[in-house]
């Protein structure tokens, strides 16, 4: 499939972005609740945490983008918050729902993305970075959250990840 960007340096990043966000729904394949919601008896992320918080990220990088809609754990993951003992995360299957709507847009804003805006500062207070850093750090982050995933499926059990 061809990629057209509207800047050259975007065009990495869509093939990245792509491949995470088939990979996404293979790491949650077969997954029960249970099982993405168990630490086996870590203060580790579980399953769950670990992909809302990509869920979130998506929604929210599309959001500085123009894109602002409403996901199912917006409130458990605003602010940056870490996991939460008492939480009640939503299922994968909402997840699932929210990463399949925003994904689509998130890729065609990202698809028009200019060089000047990617020269521009990212809306942060707590530190200085370009708007292409925040998207090169979005990408590798994803990338570490679903090898995160993948690493939950072995660990409980399941088959390992299937990339193909």
């Amino acid at each position: 499939m061809e990629i057209t960007t509207a800047s050259n340096r975007m065009y990495g990043f869509i093939v990245l972005y792509d491949m995470h966000t088939d990979f996404f729904a293979r790491a949650l394949e077969g997954i029960p609740e249970d099982a993405a919601n168990n630490r086996l008896g870590t203060k580790a992320n579980h399953m769950a945490w670990i992909t809302g918080s990509l869920v979130h990220q998506r929604f929210e990088m599309a959001r500085e983008l123009g894109i602002d809609l409403p996901h199912e754990g917006h409130e458990l993951f605003m602010h940056n918050k870490g996991i939460q003992d008492d939480a009640k995360y939503p299922t994968l299957e909402a997840y699932k729902r929210d990463w399949n709507t925003i994904s689509p847009k998130l890729r065609e804003a990202f698809l028009k993305v200019t060089d000047e805006h990617l020269n521009q500062d990212f809306p942060m207070p707590e530190m200085k970075m370009s708007n292409f850093e925040m998207i090169s750090f979005m990408i590798y982050r994803e990338a570490n959250c679903i090898g995160q995933l993948a690493l939950w499926r072995r660990l409980l059990n399941f088959p390992g990840l299937n990339y193909m």
